[in-house]
């Protein structure tokens, strides 16, 4: 009984307290946060490698001078173990044994997405274009939008995205995917009433006196139907389709994989971003898809916008939830299917154009996606702005930034517009200031000279530059310049042949002729001066300090190196590398003299003192050179 209870309790608790020691040494040798299983396997192995390695040494006899190499050998096998498993498959680049079954089924659901996607652009025939055939068919337009429609949600968005790009796509294409705006075909309504229910908590007529069961318009995420509230206020319903937000985190998922494999293999992916790039539109429908953050994002427009301009629906934040938004109904048309004969089509440009500048330099909070759907006319002629799920927000910094931009491009200025640019974008190490004005200049010349009517390729054009001279765009402008080029075309739908250049400096001079009047002027200096007090009331005795020093001869310099954080870290790290290299080095070297040595005390028949020092020394020595090893090819965070 006693024999049956040492082997099964103190040999398996020896056993894991070997291998928890053995597991700390490596970790503390190595300097990584070793795995269980991978620790419990190179101990093993090391173990029994060692035993191997000490029957073939002179003098098998175990004795306490020998069991401090076992114990070196069996450490050093061990981490040598370690250290090739890091080297070839580095900590974390497995997911654990727990995920794997979670792993297996995202790669299974992803597989099967794959599959239904392809087959849905195959059944539109768009198999041959898929394959790297080139083919003329005046239905490809067609069966394009058919199969992003049939795709879902995430397909739906890149197709309106592409819809606001005829730089880049034929005006067919575009006029196809402009359907998806605002023409997805409508979830049937016992599928809305059940998520009217779930949200709102009781059926709808309970909530509302009316409820018009057809949708007025149905988009990628949502539709909307007409509705009257008790109180006699006519309102618009916005309803989330049903199941879209698990069908839009696979596909982002597919995304962001996408564009990390891109990042990661091309180089113009990585110059572009696109990992980043990708984020940001996921972050962007992950916030359309929750509907409390469109209506907070209604309210600080609104709260921002001075009511001058377009008009911007009220919300009653009461009935909203994250997939129902209840908001005042505007009575009027998208702009696109209008009539614009009885009205000012000059006007309504300069308008829409107006606000949106405003939200941009001066509020800081404007709409991200101003296509034609998202433009109303009202009945009164007025505009009305819609569909706020997708909002910019841009800082001071930035917007000043902004704003000389625009005055550069208004003075044709090549210098101030470089300097802008390199204040919006994160600005490269290395750049060659010099071609990049000259670069500007010939981009000025060509898009924006006097009599040239600049269009959406001016944008292209802008990106294509910005690339070149890796610029990386930060995803606040980025999304400034979508609105602006999403903007340009519902001015051309409301206004053909409308500059929006020449409209947005004339934005730019009333702006800055505003702050040159005299009372935003003595506004201006008042601020200044409130700001500069504490430091013009501490020039005068830091200004006599100066001047007594320097009359005393007692005036110095001082002046600290390695000041910042990361050269010190960087110096560190050298120095340890250099010494780990010296001192496995010097033990290498008194191994091999102590190991060739004749003479000393003799703890085995054929063993010296020596030798046992030696060995130990062999070992410290690889472990060092581990060490350093492991730091070469261990991946920098």
């Amino acid at each position: 009984m006693g024999d049956f209870l040492l082997y099964t309790v103190a040999v398996p608790v020896t056993f894991l307290s070997l291998v928890l020691g053995m597991a700390l040494a490596a970790r503390r040798i190595l300097g990584l946060h070793v795995g269980l299983v991978r620790t419990a396997l190179a101990c093993m192995v090391g173990l029994s490698a060692s035993e191997a390695a000490l029957n073939a040494m002179p003098g098998p006899e175990t004795t306490p001078a020998l069991a401090t190499v076992q114990i070196g050998v069996a450490l050093l096998m061990m981490i040598a173990l370690l250290t090739f498993a890091e080297i070839v498959v580095p900590t974390g680049s497995i997911p654990p044994p727990t995920e794997w079954w979670r792993a297996l089924r995202g790669r299974v659901a992803r597989t099967r997405r794959y599959s239904r996607i392809t087959a849905i652009a195959f059944r539109h025939g768009l198999g041959p274009y898929l394959r790297g055939r080139e083919r003329t068919d005046t239905r490809l337009a067609r069966s394009l939008r058919l199969a992003l429609e049939e795709g879902g949600v995430t397909f739906v968005k890149l197709g309106q995205v592409l819809s606001t790009r005829p730089d880049l796509l034929p005006p067919d294409v575009v006029d196809e995917l402009t359907l998806l705006q605002d023409k997805v075909p409508a979830a049937p309504w016992p599928a809305v009433r059940e998520v009217l229910v779930a949200e709102l908590g009781r059926p709808p007529e309970d909530v509302f006196a009316e409820f018009d069961e057809r949708p007025i318009a149905a988009a990628s995420v949502a539709q909307v139907h007409r509705a009257r509230l008790r109180s006699g206020e006519d309102v618009v319903v916005k309803v989330q389709r049903p199941a879209v937000r698990r069908v839009a985190e696979g596909d982002l998922d597919i995304v962001n994989r996408l564009a990390s494999t891109l990042h990661d293999k091309t180089r113009w992916g990585k110059a572009i971003g696109v990992r980043d790039l990708a984020a940001g539109f996921s972050a962007a429908l992950r916030e359309e898809l929750d509907f409390r953050v469109e209506a907070r994002n209604l309210a600080a427009v609104r709260a921002a916008s001075d009511g001058a301009g377009v008009v911007l629906p009220a919300v009653h934040e009461d009935l909203c939830t994250a997939r129902v938004l209840v908001m005042q109904r505007l009575d009027g048309v998208p702009v696109r299917s209008a009539s614009l004969e009885a009205v000012d089509r000059d006007a309504l440009a300069r308008t829409l154009l107006d606000a949106l500048l405003r939200q941009v330099m001066l509020d800081g909070v404007f709409h991200a996606d101003p296509h034609p759907g998202n433009i109303m006319l009202l009945g009164d002629g007025r505009l009305g702005l819609l569909d706020f799920g997708s909002v910019g927000r841009i800082d001071a910094q930035l917007r000043a930034a902004l704003g000389k931009l625009l005055l550069a491009i208004d003075h044709g200025d090549p210098a101030g517009l470089r300097d802008a640019l390199l204040e919006l974008v994160a600005r490269p190490d290395e750049i060659d200031e010099q071609q990049l004005e000259r670069a500007l200049g010939q981009f000025m010349a060509r898009h924006l000279s006097t009599g040239m009517r600049p269009d959406v390729e001016m944008f292209g054009d802008l990106f294509k530059l910005v690339y070149r001279y890796g610029l990386s765009i930060p995803p606040e402008i980025a999304a400034v310049f979508r609105a602006l080029a999403t903007v340009e075309g519902t001015l051309a739908a409301l206004s053909p042949g409308f500059n929006i250049v020449v409209e947005s400096r004339s934005f730019a001079d009333k702006q800055f002729s505003a702050h040159l009047t005299p009372e935003s002027l003595k506004r201006t200096v008042t601020e200044e001066l409130h700001a500069m007090m504490p430091m013009l009331r501490r020039l005068p005795r830091r200004a006599d300090r100066i001047s007594s020093a320097l009359e005393q001869g007692r005036l110095g310099l001082s002046m600290r190196l390695f000041a910042d954080e990361r050269d010190r870290q960087f110096i560190v790290s050298l120095l340890h590398q250099v010494m780990l290299t010296v001192l496995g080095a010097t033990a290498g070297v008194m191994a091999v003299l102590l190991l060739g040595a004749d003479g000393g005390p003799r703890v085995g028949p054929d063993l010296s003192l020596f030798q046992v020092f030696g060995y130990n020394l062999l070992v410290i020595s690889v472990l060092l050179g581990l060490r350093v090893v492991v730091t070469i090819f261990r991946p920098r965070g």
